[in-house]
């Protein structure tokens, strides 16, 4: 068997990433990419070259990205791009949710986002911005800033609804 049919085979019955819709985890990760090697004795699979990996409405779009898997389960996932890009849909209904940054991890089983350098998550209208980012994904809880800043500072912009008229 192929290395790559190896490799995508393991990571559609492993995989589980946590965030978007719950129906997400339970959908295959598709990943295309200019090149693949897949470490099966350190258990990392690295993608580079026009990378996008999409599994149910989560999108990711990047440079690089590397799979860290632990006994076949991904555990991080670290996406690099100029900037590196994801989107999901939260919910039904809802608006999409989008993120950048320079560098990108996701940790599914901890259901955590974190955009840095250049970072920037919105939704809508509301937007934060800020070298660095967490999003945790099952209290749709954001932390914008790091305590060591440098006196560097968050940026949000949250828009009014619009009035309806009488």
């Amino acid at each position: 068997m192929k290395l790559s049919k190896m490799v995508g085979i393991g990571l559609l019955f492993s995989a589980r990433m946590a965030f978007g819709l719950e129906s997400d985890s339970e959908q295959p990760i598709y990943i295309d990419s200019d090149n693949a090697v897949y470490d099966e004795k350190a258990q990392i699979s690295t993608y580079t070259g026009n990378v996008v990996a999409t599994q149910g409405t989560i999108r990711i779009d990047g440079d690089k990205l590397v799979v860290y898997l632990k006994d076949g389960a991904i555990i991080k996932l670290i996406a690099t791009g100029k900037p590196s890009r994801f989107k999901q849909l939260p919910a039904v209904g809802k608006e999409e949710m989008h993120g950048e940054g320079l560098t990108n991890e996701f940790y599914p089983e901890q259901n955590l986002l974190k955009f840095m350098k250049n970072a920037s998550v919105w939704q809508g209208d509301a937007k934060q911005s800020s070298d660095y980012i967490e999003y945790d994904t099952k209290n749709s809880l954001l932390k914008a800033g790091e305590a060591q800043s440098d006196g560097k500072r968050v940026h949000s912009v949250i828009k009014p609804k619009p009035k309806q008229a009488q």
